[in-house]
């Protein structure tokens, strides 16, 4: 089917639009996993020289045993609460990234559907029995896609719920452990 250049020119504006917000989507991704990045790297520095001070000043070896178990608690919930927030940026942008792709199959399903009723139109008599395959082919590909889609989102619920009670376990081990 001929396409208009009015039509091309729109084709490519559309796909130039979905690239910048593809774009976009992975730079917010990157500058939120930086910003986390930078908080662990600023609270694993004073951490460092908060232990440091405290160990400088150890004076007999019960001390140092004291020390040990009381750091180790802190350490142990940051870590996962560093882990927790990792998954969150990745989690999230990728959530994001999903909705895009949705969008644009979407919209592709339109324009393949509008295009079929314009063949339709113009399409030799007889020829229903093609384009109702067509259609049914195409009905079945969208089903395939929203049972994928569906599982998709199943599976990251539940990988977010098992980080979730993975980093709580973990804690709760350690304070244990500590105690």
């Amino acid at each position: 089917m001929y396409q208009t250049p009015e039509q091309l020119v729109a084709l490519n504006k559309a796909g130039l639009e979905t690239a910048v917000r593809f774009a976009g989507i992975a730079l917010e991704g990157a500058e939120r996993f930086f910003e986390v990045q930078m908080k662990a790297a600023k609270g694993a520095f004073a951490d460092g020289v908060q232990q440091a001070k405290a160990f400088a000043e150890i004076k007999d070896p019960q001390e140092f045993a004291q020390i040990k178990s009381t750091l180790m608690q802190p350490n142990m919930e940051k870590t996962a609460s560093y882990v927790k927030s990792v998954y969150d940026v990745a989690s999230s942008t990728q959530a994001e990234i999903n909705k895009l792709v949705e969008e644009q199959v979407s919209e592709f399903n339109k324009q393949v559907v509008t295009t079929l009723d314009k063949m339709v139109k113009t399409a030799p008599a007889g020829s229903d029995v093609a384009v109702a395959a067509l259609k049914s082919a195409i009905s079945g590909i969208n089903a395939t896609y929203e049972n994928i889609a569906k599982s998709a989102k199943q599976f990251v619920d539940l990988t977010q719920a098992n980080v979730e009670a993975a980093t709580s376990q973990a804690i709760s081990a350690t304070k244990k452990k500590a105690a």
